[in-house]
């Protein structure tokens, strides 16, 4: 946050780690962080194979940084871990999934979500719950698919979500809905002044 302005730099991206390159998600990762790279973006992704790796061969191709939040698992046996091909110009080694998680989200400034199983779930519910109890000075996410409007949907009709939780994100169809969108949730955050939150230097939160 600069001069108590929000502007996003960093964008996180999650998703399954099981995809491969002739994949339409993978491809769909590839080409999101291709176009954010170009624009000046930082790419941050977990260090793994799939969208994590999609994400830093997208934003590579254009000369793009990049960044890698990892964890080198010795008893997580289905834990993806760290993919030896997935090279970052930065590497930021942490000691446990849940660590991993938490930086991740650290050093980014918005998260882009695609496809995934129960780890992508678990980085939705996570962005979901700090949205929530810091709304206004939050991090948001955009959900990358038209899938994810039948998931939010039945979760919204069989949950006790609220209208402040149904606000902390977006859903898109594809890649080129990504940076309208990022640009008018900037615009939402900097309606709210940021002067005085006392929160907004922790690090889960805005920085």
């Amino acid at each position: 946050m600069k001069n108590n302005q929000v502007v996003f730099k960093k964008v996180a991206f999650f998703g399954d780690a099981a995809v491969f390159p002739d994949s339409d998600y993978y491809q769909t990762a590839y080409h999101a962080a291709k176009k954010l790279a170009k624009m000046g973006y930082v790419v941050v992704n977990g260090g793994g194979p799939g969208i994590m790796d999609a994400a830093t061969r997208g934003a590579e191709s254009v000369d793009g940084h990049t960044e890698s939040v990892t964890f080198y698992p010795e008893h997580a046996t289905g834990f993806e871990g760290r993919y030896l091909s997935n090279i970052t110009d930065k590497e930021i080694k942490t000691k446990n999934y849940i660590e991993r998680m938490f930086v991740l989200m650290e050093r980014s400034d918005i998260f882009l979500i695609f496809q995934g199983g129960t780890g992508t779930i678990s980085e939705l519910g996570t962005a979901w719950v700090l949205a929530k109890l810091y709304y206004g000075h939050h991090k948001p996410f955009i959900l990358v698919g038209h899938f994810w409007r039948a998931v939010i949907g039945a979760m919204h009709d069989n949950l006790l979500i609220d209208a402040k939780e149904m606000d902390v994100f977006r859903i898109v169809d594809g890649i080129d809905d990504i940076v309208p969108t990022m640009k008018k949730l900037e615009e939402v955050l900097n309606k709210v002044d940021h002067s005085h939150c006392q929160h907004c230097g922790e690090s889960a939160f805005m920085s």
